[in-house]
């Protein structure tokens, strides 16, 4: 057999099976909630990859643009949205993780795939993480060209995503964002460039694997606390605890803090220099919020590292809590959900140690 040939029998028995390993006569069931964002935009040209219209595509046509969807699972679709995501609040993050919990509900639903921008997917990643009360996979994801791009990678990421929703392998993982080919853990990634195709990454800890003809392929799992090992509970919370970021630079002055104060937060994130440190100009005004009630969280600004706890202030004698490795957008993600729960600052704590 020549090798043409046996490349030609590989491609044809590849696409005889189903991708995801369940039997051809019982295909798995997989919600996907849409959310809006890039991968639903489009442009007038199709060339064009930035100045387009985010969110302009329902979920119905997210869909048509990946017909071999239909040889991977059964699709739930709905639109629960349709916003780009610099318009997401934590208003929307209770409806689409009361949405999500009760689709996880159904038996008969292997997985849940979001769509979503990217500006801030990994923040709703994160605080699904924290509160999706099943170990069934959930997988985010979304694109950085519009759907009318000539090389939008919007329908390949969704294609892996619901494969990855839909395989037995990815239970018990936590939440899952799922961008060009790699798959990551909620918690650790984070969006690192305005334009490419491979802007998320974990600069800590690395991708958990990768998507190879529609199998998840792991190379390593995650170890914190996630999803049915949390204790946050989002069925009957209406809001969540106004909690503010604050931005360390050089000459930054206190009034940022008098400023997030004023806008009746209970917490601060501050996202510090280097080690989460404060200048000596703003330490008294972050003490001052910390002795009012305020929990004060010191995060960093450099985008990877841990924030070492009295590494460089007292956080002791202060009652600030450290971030460790959490950039501060996800800071504040489980910090608003911790005073959810206590506002105890050695149990906040706690919490950033073992989520």
């Amino acid at each position: 057999m020549t090798h043409a040939l046996r490349v030609l029998v590989f491609l044809l028995l590849t696409l005889a099976l189903p991708v995801t390993g369940f039997g051809a006569d019982k295909k798995p069931v997989v919600a996907v909630l849409a959310t809006g964002g890039t991968i639903a935009g489009g442009a007038e040209s199709d060339t064009a990859t930035i100045g387009y219209k985010a969110a302009v595509f329902g979920v119905d046509k997210l869909l048509a643009a990946v017909p071999s969807l239909g040889r991977v699972a059964d699709i739930r679709a709905e639109q629960v949205f349709q916003l780009a995501s610099e318009n997401m609040t934590p208003a929307h993050w209770l409806v689409l993780g009361k949405r999500v919990n009760q689709a996880l509900k159904d038996p008969d639903v292997a997985g849940v795939v979001i769509t979503h921008g990217t500006d801030t997917l990994e923040e709703t990643a994160y605080f699904l993480n924290l509160t999706v009360r099943s170990d069934k996979p959930v997988v985010i994801t979304g694109s950085m060209r519009p759907a009318t791009a000539i090389s939008a990678d919007g329908p390949i990421n969704l294609f892996n995503a619901v494969c990855l929703a839909a395989s037995p392998e990815a239970r018990g993982k936590g939440v899952f964002i799922l961008m060009n080919d790699t798959i990551f853990a909620a918690r650790d990634t984070t969006k690192t460039n305005t334009f490419r195709t491979d802007t998320f990454a974990a600069p800590d800890t690395g991708p958990l694997g990768v998507m190879q003809l529609g199998r998840p392929l792991f190379h390593r799992l995650p170890v914190r606390a996630h999803t049915v090992s949390t204790e946050f509970d989002i069925a009957t919370l209406t809001s969540l605890p106004q909690v503010e970021i604050l931005y360390g630079y050089a000459g930054s002055h206190p009034a940022q803090v008098t400023g997030a104060l004023a806008t009746g937060a209970r917490g601060i994130v501050n996202a510090g220099t280097g080690n989460g440190s404060l200048p000596d100009a703003s330490k008294q005004a972050f003490a001052g919020a910390s002795a009012k009630g305020v929990v004060v969280v010191r995060a960093s600004r450099t985008g990877s590292g841990v924030v070492t706890r009295n590494g460089e202030v007292d956080d002791d004698a202060l009652g600030f809590v450290a971030a460790g490795n959490l950039t501060a957008q996800k800071a504040r993600v489980l910090l608003a959900l911790a005073l959810t729960v206590t506002a105890d600052r050695a149990r906040i704590q706690k919490m950033f140690d073992t989520y």
